[in-house]
């Protein structure tokens, strides 16, 4: 991850040093007597933003994604792996669009100061004066886009191509940016959806800004005539009679940016046909089931649809709202004849698919009636990997536990069915929640596995740790502890309380495991994941390997 990021940072770098050189020539010479050094700081952080611009789509291409990663995951699980941090990478981009829209901004605020500047101080002695009454008459060749002392910089800024595009997508930049903050995401979802669709107008934009060309160098004929070397000092003179220095003419460059981001455009043009076809495929409610923790239950069938372990899926409820998708982890197993995910409802829209689905009524809703549904996927996440190891952590923090629920199902049948191309051996798995009703839902599956393997004689091969994050061991009865099936979960396994101490725990599974490779999969909270991997860094040592993985959706 840190190398792609350093690629990335380089590649900005790069640009903005090249474009900044490239500004500092012979043919803006002129160019930069009206303007200085705020040519070049406007036009380097320009070139970083076609190239960020370009990148900033492709992240959230998620079919595109999902192909790349089936594809490359034979050749290399490290670089699938990068893939899962898309959203991740996404963020980075779009934080370095607007950190350099401020500074394109703020160097071109300064240009119009002193294009303005040229334009009063009205000295024929003067050559910024002089080159701004250049093209005055045609009004053809001209170098200042102000062009007289009358002139009004805001008028300019909202009548021309490059001042209305300009605020336009920096009013648009602010709006994605700012709803996008994690309070407003978690709290008010449908604000980011809708304000996050104003790319398309940023985009419009963003292609038709460079086309007034009002940032203007000397033209390559002009240059052979009038070099500014030459030519500089003797502007009084510039096109009288016996003068070898006529007057420069200037061209602005040709607008570039559509040449960035008409591919990524296109592609994620395909991306949403891709996405309406899919959505337009039947799906069939088979199932509904109403957990007691207020989690939602939805078995689901569609014709032709292929799972993995740990995949998800975007889901829509027309009867709910027509625009909005959104994601959710299938806790079914491939193996299953049905694909199943479980909602916890906590926010406008999860309460309207829960009262469409008659959770809110105590009969049961007639198949019939229950609404229709839309899905978008299977898409892959880090969690495919899990079979690729030996032996496996999986931690899972509150309803991040749902990818899980499919990696254990799939396991279990696998070794019901005998399937000896299974590579996992050992699986460890760690629970952390804050509340007991958080545990009702998944419990039951752990009961049934906990038996099925007692049976089977499989006992130590899945080894399992719940905790009860926001209770003490104080707080419990000495009941809890006497009791031969834990009474919180019904399990054989205790229920323990507070915080894992991750560093004993890394320690015991390298421990039992010298020289193996082992998977950590989480599904949770970020201050969470950067516990993990840095446990992965400090363990890897002796022999062992820790490879940490995080789902990202």
């Amino acid at each position: 991850v840190l190398g792609c990021n350093l690629v990335w940072l380089g590649i900005n770098a790069y640009l903005f040093v090249q474009f900044y050189m490239n500004f500092l020539t012979e043919r803006w010479f002129y160019t930069r007597v009206l303007l200085g050094d705020a040519l070049s700081w406007a036009r380097a952080p320009a070139a970083c933003l076609n190239f960020n611009c370009m990148l900033i789509l492709l992240p959230v291409c998620r079919n595109l994604l999902s192909f790349l990663r089936g594809s490359i995951q034979c050749c290399s699980r490290t670089a699938a792996r990068q893939l899962d941090r898309n959203i991740t990478f996404h963020k980075l981009v779009a934080y370095m669009i607007a950190f350099h829209t401020a500074v394109h901004i703020i160097a071109h605020l300064f240009n119009f100061e002193w294009f303005m500047g040229a334009q009063l101080y009205r000295n024929s002695s003067s050559l910024p004066f002089v080159l701004s009454q250049i093209g005055t008459g045609d009004n053809a060749s001209y170098l200042n886009p102000i062009r007289t002392d009358q002139t009004n910089p805001t008028i300019v800024m909202f009548t021309t191509i490059a001042g209305l595009t300009g605020v336009v997508i920096t009013l648009a930049l602010i709006l994605i940016i700012t709803s996008s903050m994690e309070v407003i995401r978690r709290s008010y979802f449908e604000v980011f959806w809708y304000t996050h669709h104003l790319f398309i107008i940023f985009f419009i934009g963003l292609v038709f800004h460079g086309f007034g060309r009002i940032v203007r160098g000397q033209t390559a004929t002009s240059l052979l005539e009038n070099k500014p070397s030459q030519c500089k000092d003797q502007f009084e003179s510039w096109g009288m009679n016996g003068t070898f220095c006529p007057k420069p003419e200037f061209a602005g460059n040709p607008p570039m940016t559509w040449k960035w981001v008409v591919g990524p455009m296109i592609l994620y043009v395909c991306e949403r046909l891709v996405r309406f076809y899919r959505s337009q495929q039947k799906v069939v409610i088979t199932k509904v089931v109403m957990h007691p923790s207020k989690t939602l239950e939805l078995q689901m069938k569609r014709k032709g649809f292929s799972m993995e372990v740990g995949q998800y899926v975007f889901m829509q409820c027309p009867c709910v709202s027509q625009l909005e998708w959104h994601p959710f982890t299938l806790t079914s197993a491939p193996e299953e004849d049905h694909f199943s995910v479980h909602i916890r409802i906590v926010g406008d829209w999860t309460q309207g698919l829960y009262e469409a689905c008659g959770g809110d009524k105590n009969e049961t809703q007639e198949a019939w009636k229950l609404p229709k549904m839309a899905i978008d996927g299977p898409f892959g996440t880090a969690s495919e990997d899990v079979f690729g190891y030996e032996v496996v952590m999986l931690v899972g923090a509150g309803i991040g536990v749902t990818p899980f629920a499919s990696v254990l199902k799939s396991v279990w049948y696998k070794h019901i069915q005998e399937n000896q191309n299974v590579f996992t051996k050992k699986i460890y798995f760690y629970w952390l929640c804050p509340e007991t009703q958080a545990f009702e839902w998944f419990a039951d599956l752990l009961q049934s596995l906990e038996g099925q393997m007692t049976e089977k004689g499989m006992v130590d091969f899945l080894s399992y740790n719940i905790y009860l994050t926001r209770w003490k061991e104080t707080e419990v009865s000495t009941l809890h502890f006497s009791a031969e099936n834990d009474p919180i979960t019904g399990l054989k396994q205790k229920t323990l309380y507070g915080k894992p101490n991750w560093d004993n725990e890394f320690t015991t599974i390298g421990t039992k495991h010298p020289e193996k490779k082992v998977g950590v999969f989480l599904c949770g909270p970020t201050q969470l994941a950067d516990v993990l991997e840095k446990q992965c860094l400090s363990h890897s040592e002796a022999g062992v390997k820790f490879i940490f993985n995080k789902e990202n959706f």
